[in-house]
């Protein structure tokens, strides 16, 4: 693999290692999300402790993580599997951030991100996915399960690409691992709906 594209996974991983929670919220004069809540990182727990505005800001700046080095990554003219390492980079920083103690949140907004780089038509089947099964099921860790699973699939039939497939589906099941404590209340039918998660603390992110 060229110089260019090892430095630039690796910046992927250091953009991907800056929390949109933890800066939002200090940038808003809030508390650290860790310290309240679910004590994840991620937009959903920054919802439930601050409310929309930035929870909205938080899921933007997640998710343009994960977008915005795999665009540029195409831009450079990339293989597929550099261009996939590139993205991967940037949803190992969302996990182990290097600024924070290696301790981030879950992946979903970032994966979302990465989705999006990768095509658009990629992106837009997960991101369907995952608001169709919010529609029927309104739980949020539901539907970032369903629509994550689901990933590697879209990619297998919209572009063929195999180490996008097979890196995709390493992401999921990361992703997986992240959510096993949701997987849990889920089996046990305890997961709070997404209308109801302002008031417990049962986060999918």
């Amino acid at each position: 693999m060229e110089f260019t594209a090892i430095m630039f996974i690796f910046g992927a991983y250091v953009l991907g290692s800056l929390s949109s929670a933890i800066i939002v919220c200090k940038l808003m004069g809030f508390e650290d999300p860790r310290q309240g809540g679910s004590g994840n990182p991620g937009a959903t727990n920054v919802k439930r402790l601050y409310g929309n505005k930035p929870a909205a800001i938080t899921l933007v700046g997640d998710t343009l993580k994960g977008l915005l080095p795999v665009l540029a990554a195409h831009w450079l003219e990339f293989t597929p599997e550099q261009v996939m390492a590139v993205g991967f980079a940037a949803f190992i920083g969302h996990l182990y951030p290097l600024f924070f103690g290696f301790k981030g949140g879950k992946g979903v907004a970032t994966m979302l991100g990465v989705m999006f780089g990768l095509s658009g038509w990629i992106g837009l089947a997960v991101a369907a996915t995952w608001l169709f099964v919010a529609k029927v099921l309104k739980i949020s860790s539901a539907s970032a399960l369903v629509a994550t699973a689901l990933a590697p699939v879209y990619i297998y039939f919209i572009s063929g690409e195999l180490s996008w497939v097979v890196g995709t589906a390493v992401m999921t099941v990361m992703l997986f691992v992240r959510h096993k404590d949701n997987i849990q209340r889920l089996l046990k039918g305890e997961e709070g709906q997404i209308k109801k998660q302002a008031k417990n603390t049962n986060p999918s992110e």
